[in-house]
């Protein structure tokens, strides 16, 4: 299974990607919204958030959802284990990615924030042997950036997709990293371009795109939008169901059902510090339109800027930023049928709550692991091991 990152992940069942990418503490071009205990409207395609009547909904009942075998059961137990890594390391950071090449058993890591700083590093973690490696890649490399998507394609290697530079500076490009020849390169992009923006989210879909879905950019704007992109092709296709779906958001992540579902949980809208909404997409044949349903159940507290990775075959998800700005430090399994969350027990003390760190998996040792973020002191560097039973 599969991510702000900051946000993005799919399923190892549907692909054999690794991958979180996660986005910036804040999507209002300069000042953050205050809580609000109300959720925002649906918005059909193209209108600003309205009540809509009938919205489609989509009940947790996993005989309608999920023929096959039945699922392992969930963890449902945990506990921290904070390491002390080997080699130089990156700096304190928010919002940068973390993403897992599951072949190589390395997660490289890109970008993030402190405060005013803008980070373009690229940092090689070892795996099996916990150790950092800052890279120094050959030739022309991405712009410093937060807040922008990050997947592992087999093939081809490390993706990055928009994100921001500062107040007014966003993106919209395309870059892939080889790690065989330490060489970043743009990729083509024709079609139904998105427009540049950060804290949107992407995931490797089952027929090999880059499923990436809604965001924010310059003056307050924010996006509805779902867009594909063919590595084939070098093309974006406009894959926005019609109809309702959910709000206009940023700081949210998405991922990858092992029945083809593209969900998308949670993160902010205007006026809403934190959302806690989950919606489930089901494509159509080709670039048909899909629709959107909206999951019933039962929700954790509403959050945005959380940690999501892939675990087996669930979702973990840990902490992020919720009302009135406050850090959480809780962890959650999705059902990956009917995207139930589970609350998981922890044991002993673990990383105070944060928001913008990013987790990965490293299924060789059984574990996840936590780098990063900011709590209620500043940016962090630390990094955490999560093992769940």
């Amino acid at each position: 299974m599969v991510i702000r990152s900051h946000r993005s992940i799919a399923l190892r069942a549907t692909a054999t990607l690794l991958g979180v990418a996660f986005v910036i503490g804040a999507c209002t071009g300069g000042s953050t919204p205050g809580p609000a205990t109300t959720e925002p409207s649906e918005s059909p395609r193209g209108a600003s958030p309205a009540t809509p009547s009938g919205v489609p909904t989509l009940a947790p009942t996993p005989e309608a959802t999920a023929p096959g075998p039945t699922p392992a059961p969930l963890p449902t137990t945990g506990a921290w284990t904070r390491l002390a890594p080997s080699g130089d390391a990156p700096s304190k950071r928010e919002d940068q990615t973390w993403t897992v090449d599951p072949d190589a058993g390395t997660a490289w890591l890109f970008g993030g924030r402190n405060g005013g700083t803008t980070y373009g590093d690229l940092w090689a973690y070892d795996l099996a042997s916990d150790t950092w490696s800052q890279i120094v890649p050959i030739g022309p490399a991405p712009p410093a950036r937060f807040g922008h998507d990050a997947t592992w394609v087999p093939g081809r290697g490390l993706i990055i997709f928009g994100g921001q530079a500062n107040a007014t500076t966003f993106f919209g490009d395309l870059w892939q990293f080889d790690p065989r020849t330490l060489r970043w390169t743009t990729l083509a992009a024709a079609g139904a371009l998105p427009k540049a923006r950060y804290g949107s989210c992407a995931a490797l879909g089952p027929d090999g795109r880059l499923w990436m879905s809604h965001g924010f950019t310059e003056d307050g704007t924010r996006f509805a939008d779902t867009r594909a992109y063919d590595f084939t092709t070098g093309l974006w296709t406009d894959v926005t169901p019609a109809g309702v779906g959910p709000v206009e958001r940023c700081l949210h992540s998405c991922w990858w059902t092992p029945d083809g579902r593209f969900v998308l949980y949670a993160g902010q809208t205007t006026g809403i510090d934190s959302l806690g909404d989950l919606w489930v997409l089901s494509p159509g044949a080709g670039d048909a339109p899909g629709t959107w349903a909206k999951a019933t159940i039962d929700r954790p507290p509403d959050r945005n800027l959380y940690a999501v990775s892939p675990f087996r075959d669930t979702v973990v998800v840990v902490g992020g930023r919720g009302l009135g700005k406050t850090f959480l430090d809780d962890v959650y399994v999705v059902d990956p049928i009917t995207s139930a969350f589970h609350a998981v027990a922890l044991a002993g003390a673990g990383p105070a709550g944060r928001g913008g760190a990013a987790l990965i998996d490293d299924p060789g040792r059984g574990r996840l692991l936590l780098f990063g973020g900011k709590d209620a002191t500043g940016a962090v560097e630390d990094i955490w091991a999560l093992t769940l039973r």
